[in-house]
């Protein structure tokens, strides 16, 4: 009877340590770490930590939109990269304060992601989807 008890005090024990190690954070990066803060809190970030704010304008049908939340945004040099340099912000242009944004910055194509400093101006867009190689030169140009 106690071989038994203690064969289940093993079995839970290891069970409980696999549970806790699959719930610890990575340390790894693992693509762009996006914020979820309004857009005005945004360029306040900004201004304090003196960064851009890169917007990830999106609509949840567009299938470039997809591919970039999939490949590009995922990739590890491409979250360094972002989430040294900027505050990553992705916002639905459908929804909440999306079209507010949209109008403002005359959205007419998605995906389309600027870099916006601390007063709330364009210092670069991008249109299109982009692989990782080609998304980080465009950062590094905004980035100046």
């Amino acid at each position: 009877m106690k071989k038994v008890a203690l064969g289940i005090l093993l079995i839970t024990a290891s069970i409980l340590v696999s549970v806790q190690k699959d719930n610890q954070p990575s340390s790894k990066e693992e693509g762009i770490d996006f914020v979820d803060i309004s857009f005005s809190e945004a360029l306040k970030s900004a201004k304090v930590s003196n960064k851009l704010v890169f917007l990830d304008a999106y609509a949840t049908w567009c299938g470039p939109c997809k591919w970039m939340d999939a490949n590009t945004f995922k990739d590890e040099s491409v979250g360094a990269y972002f989430n040294e340099n900027f505050i990553n912000l992705k916002m639905d242009m459908e929804k909440g304060e999306g079209p507010q944004i949209a109008r403002r910055y005359k959205v007419t194509a998605y995906p389309t992601m600027f870099f916006i400093n601390g007063e709330g101006e364009v210092i670069h867009k991008v249109l299109g989807a982009k692989p990782a190689k080609d998304f980080l030169k465009e950062a590094k140009k905004a980035n100046g």
